[in-house]
């Protein structure tokens, strides 16, 4: 597993591994860096359906609960094929835009 840390913001990669195995992974290093907010980078998963996305349901809950964003990043999902509070986009510099205005709606206590 990948972490590349910049600055609050942890982006995680894994490269050639099952979604059951990188969920695994991903709950394990999760206390070192459930103080970041989160990027996930699913690129390397060639086959993701929004079941799958779903495995990452609980985890965001989790997370967003303590105002921290989670997000993943995949263009093999669109963001209306899985609920509202699970935030997907195509790219990682999207993800990082939505990070940023998370967090100023959290200043702004919207």
């Amino acid at each position: 597993m990948i972490l590349d840390k910049e600055g609050n913001v942890t982006i995680v990669l894994q490269e050639n591994i099952s979604l059951v195995a990188f969920i695994a992974n991903l709950k394990e290093v999760y206390p070192k860096i459930k103080n970041d907010h989160i990027i996930l980078n699913l690129f390397t998963f060639k086959k993701l359906t929004s079941g799958d996305v779903l495995e990452f349901l609980d985890l965001a809950d989790t997370h967003k609960k303590s105002n921290k964003s989670f997000i993943l990043v995949t263009d093999k999902v669109a963001y209306d094929e899985v609920p509202e509070r699970i935030c997907i986009v195509p790219t990682i510099q999207e993800a990082k835009d939505i990070i940023e205005m998370e967090e100023i709606e959290r200043e702004l206590e919207l």
